[in-house]
């Protein structure tokens, strides 16, 4: 169960300023009053986790993977009350809630499986040769060593596979980096259910407490404190553009400026070829409504904008998709600032000038429902109003019809970093496609044909980010394995005895990885 505590470490406390979950579908306020955690327990978690570090950080594969298992145990643990929990705080239905619990725990042990493989230490030898001329060389060995302690912030659209167990926390894990979690105001119950399953795996692994602490609160202020903290080395946040560059000048001033890893604004272009067009224009209508609707439209990779040459089969995707919105029904936002925001972004798409409004889903019954809307404009209308390029996070997107691919091609050149691009692709589009490729994979970190950008698989694979602003750092990813490299540093380490290397790096290789040698891989016998 629950009661509103702060976890730091193996303690718990409660105090501060109570703050209440909010049932979005409903607009009633829970009754269990959760502790907002103070300045001093931010001093005390980061000092925990700091401490934690040496120990943690050299842990071998294996028994760090262990504990990745067994924190994805732990959740499964929690049953039937994790599912009821999250739903009434986020206003999700259970299927999609049992879907991401599957995501959170899947995601835990492929990172388990990935820390065992032992690649991403990339240990790499270059043997010393004395005799070299006219210089010796010196031995030098290279592995990654984590970066140290990692804040990681709860994101309001997934309440478990981008929160308290979600992919930053299980990448700064599998990295060695000990994690204070500052849990998203809008589900603590749920959040403090996955901490507490955390905090159950850090002891059952007999590891250092200070491995993980958990920090509600509903106070900006908290979050910032916590980026502030010296004894933190990283930050992984997914949220608003507005929050994500706050948090990115928090640590931009510090003394000791650390990355903010943030995922945050995206709109997804989606392009829809003449060819792709011709050959199934009605489908792709109902099919992208479907896609810009799930959920809500509260995903980071919904379909906010589709470029298309002008047409009659461009029409027909049109009225196919205006007739799927007609029949969409408004489902529950995650709270109601988000709601409140989704509201005045369609309203300012509305009223702009040059845009028209293509349809509406239906009128909604009960508070916190977002209507879906799809608009339309011009090339040049659109380039030249920067409102319609904003994020609008919901079930909202815009069209712009196209005269000719180059114009095409600007548009794209015109748009921010994005997460995703989609090129609907059908016969005789090949030429088109590779003349928007190399625009695209300059703007966006992931390319889709012929499918739909919302579902983000968590693979070795997959890259879950993008120029800015879609991530602070596009060279990053946050889904997937890759996602650890963002809590890991290369050390090297010149002629120091066998006996004082890491173990990665020793002659007898006692943790049997496959390593580069020389230049070339070494396979562990």
């Amino acid at each position: 169960m629950f009661n509103g505590a702060i976890l730091i470490g193996a303690s718990e406390r409660t105090g501060g300023q109570p703050f209440y979950a909010i049932n979005p579908a409903t607009g009633e306020k829970g009754d269990v009053a959760f502790s907002s955690a103070m300045p001093a327990e931010v001093e005390q978690a980061t000092k925990l986790a700091d401490e934690a570090f040496e120990s943690f950080s050299t842990l071998s594969p294996d028994v760090r993977a262990s504990f990745l298992e067994s924190v994805a145990d732990n959740i499964m643990g929690i049953g039937d009350l994790l599912i009821e929990t999250a739903m009434a705080e986020s206003g999700l239905p259970r299927a999609r809630l049992e879907g991401e619990r599957g995501r959170t725990v899947g995601q835990l042990r492929l990172f388990a499986s990935y820390v065992r493989l032992g690649d991403w230490l990339d240990a790499t030898i270059d043997r010393a040769m004395p005799d070299r001329a006219p210089l010796p060389r010196a031995d030098l060995r290279r592995v990654n060593h984590s970066v140290g302690p990692v804040a990681v912030f709860g994101a309001s659209n997934f309440p478990l596979a981008f929160s308290v167990a979600g992919g930053d926390t299980a990448a700064a894990f599998a990295a060695g980096s000990p994690v204070v979690v500052k849990g998203h105001s809008a589900h603590p119950g749920t959040g403090e259910l996955v901490a507490r399953a955390i905090q159950a795996a850090v002891k059952s692994c007999g590891l250092h407490e200070g491995v993980f602490s958990y920090l509600p609160g509903a106070d900006r202020a908290l979050g910032g404190a916590l980026v502030a903290d010296p004894r933190i080395k990283a930050v992984g946040f997914t949220g608003s553009r507005g929050g994500g560059t706050a948090l990115m000048k928090i640590a931009a001033e510090r003394p000791e400026p650390i990355p903010v890893y943030a995922e945050m604004s995206s709109i997804n272009p989606v392009v829809l070829l003449p060819g792709a067009l011709a050959d199934r224009a009605e489908a792709m209508g109902t099919a992208f409504v479907g896609s810009l609707t799930m959920s809500s439209g509260q995903f980071c990779t919904n379909p906010g904008l589709v470029i298309a040459l002008d047409g009659p089969d461009l029409d027909t995707f049109v009225a196919s998709a205006a007739a799927a919105m007609s029949g969409a029904a408004p489902q529950v936002m995650l709270t109601p600032g988000i709601h409140e925001a989704y509201e005045k972004g369609v309203a300012a798409l509305a009223s702009a000038d040059g845009v028209t409004t293509v349809a509406r889903g239906t009128e909604a019954e009960g508070v916190n429902r977002g209507q879906a809307a799809f608009f339309a404009t011009d090339s040049a209308t659109f380039q030249s109003n920067p409102v319609l390029s904003e994020e609008v996070f919901g079930s909202s997107s815009v069209l712009i019809r196209c005269s000719s691919i180059d114009e095409v091609v600007a548009t794209i050149a015109g748009l921010e970093g994005q997460l995703t691009a989609t090129l609907q692709i059908g016969e005789g589009d090949e030429s088109h496609a590779a003349t928007l490729l190399p625009t695209l994979s300059r703007k966006v970190g992931r390319i889709l044909t012929n499918g739909w950008p919302t579902g983000v698989e968590v693979t070795h694979a997959m890259v879950h980010g993008g120029p800015f602003p879609s991530t602070a750092d596009g060279r990053s990813t946050s889904v997937g394995t890759l996602a650890m490299m963002r809590f890991l540093r290369p050390v090297c380490y010149q002629d120091v005895p066998d006996v004082l290397l890491p173990a990665a790096l020793q002659d007898a290789n006692p943790w049997g990885l496959t390593r580069r040698v020389e230049g070339k891989l070494e396979v562990a016998a």
